[in-house]
């Protein structure tokens, strides 16, 4: 008969992860503690210390900041170009009228 799985929260796999590193327990005794495996303790750790180097970054820097700074960026531009098409439509429209095509 199975064991019905206990979904841990990220901020409880998180304080299991860090009590290796911070308290020294040994895996094996943190894995029986918890009733985990050893191989679901691993596959928790290697996102952790993958995603590691996104808490130093700094808030101002992200990649999502620039991505709407381009967005705007895109937005202006797309504005201008509407601009000088309405401008030389209505130019358009003026020169057939006084030429009599309209």
């Amino acid at each position: 008969m199975r064991k019905p799985r206990k979904n841990s929260t990220p901020v409880e796999k998180v304080a299991i992860l860090r009590r290796p590193l911070i308290d020294h327990v040994p895996v094996s005794d943190l894995c029986d503690e918890h009733q985990l495996s050893p191989t679901l303790f691993y596959l928790w750790q290697k996102p952790f210390f993958e995603n590691g180097p996104a808490a130093f970054e700094r808030k101002n820097g992200t990649p999502d900041g620039h991505l709407q700074r381009t967005i705007a960026a895109l937005r202006d531009q797309l504005q201008r170009k509407n601009e000088v098409v309405a401008e030389l439509m209505e130019e358009h429209i003026k020169l057939k009228k006084e030429l009599g095509e309209l």
